[in-house]
């Protein structure tokens, strides 16, 4: 984790930037803009079996930075438009995937590309509420209990992952890992 910068959510629109790096995607004077200080991610997180993820947050300045290329990505964010193999799934800014069986298939390809020794990656805007639920759920599914998946991505990646209700609820709907 290095670097901060300011994003800001315009939640009556449904939209988020990056605060004197992007232009401003809601300039209506009525609208309450909330502001969050983040992180930037680029942080390698062991899963409970041990399989390495990158999870990453998008720089603008210098998104595609990397000593190494990710074999295979996985991205939550539409912003991601990198030139290595990549993927996106739908999932809505400080929210829960709209069709979670799509989102846990996305996640099980993912991890089964790492578990063959690809280096992965996963990422939204922030790193932090997709991308903790994400991981979360990368964890569920390598043999963490749901009710504890989410203090499992804050200990071992950040303590700001998973930033609603909602997304904890849904990491501790999700059922346990089989066999």
């Amino acid at each position: 984790m290095s670097g901060s910068r300011v994003h800001v959510w315009c939640p009556e629109r449904g939209v988020s930037w990056v605060a004197g790096v992007e232009p401003a995607r809601c300039t209506e004077p009525g609208h309450r803009h909330q502001r969050h200080e983040v992180h930037r991610h680029r942080d390698v997180v062991l899963l409970p079996d041990r399989t390495p993820v990158t999870a990453v947050s998008f720089d603008p300045v210098e998104p595609y930075a990397r000593d190494r290329p990710p074999d295979f990505a996985l991205y939550l964010d539409p912003r991601w438009r990198p030139g290595w193999p990549h993927d996106h799934h739908a999932w809505p800014d400080l929210g829960v995937p709209d069709d979670a069986s799509a989102a846990l298939a996305a996640l099980a390809a993912l991890l089964a590309r790492a578990r063959d020794g690809e280096q992965v990656e996963i990422g939204c805007l922030g790193g932090h509420g997709r991308t903790g639920t994400a991981l979360a759920a990368l964890a569920v599914l390598t043999g963490e209990d749901p009710r504890s998946a989410v203090a499992w991505v804050r200990a071992r990646y950040c303590p700001m992952a998973v930033e609603t209700a909602e997304q904890e609820e849904w990491v501790a709907s999700l059922p346990p890992a089989t066999g």
